[in-house]
């Protein structure tokens, strides 16, 4: 199986929670009031997610992308002998 590469050149927006979460007493869920947390904004580019962010007062913090480490093998590398996992 092989991992593809969908949206992976998106840009996204995520808020901090302001609330802790707190474990419902009836239900044992965990919850809360942020409904901020829910929220997760997805943008084409970066300058249109800091321009969102500056537009409406978001503090922000721009993570670079990693470039993923490439793992290549072949099909057959699935049956070999002296194989660890």
């Amino acid at each position: 199986m092989q991992s593809g590469k969908a949206k992976t050149r998106e840009w996204v927006l995520d808020f901090e929670p302001r609330l802790a979460r707190r474990p419902d007493p009836l239900m044992g869920w965990s919850g809360g009031g942020d409904t901020q947390g829910q929220v997760t904004l997805f943008f084409a580019t970066r300058d249109e997610a800091v321009a969102y962010a500056q537009r409406c007062g978001v503090d922000h913090v721009v993570a670079a992308p990693h470039a993923p480490k490439l793992r290549l093998k072949t099909y057959a590398d699935n049956f070999r002998f002296d194989r660890t996992h």
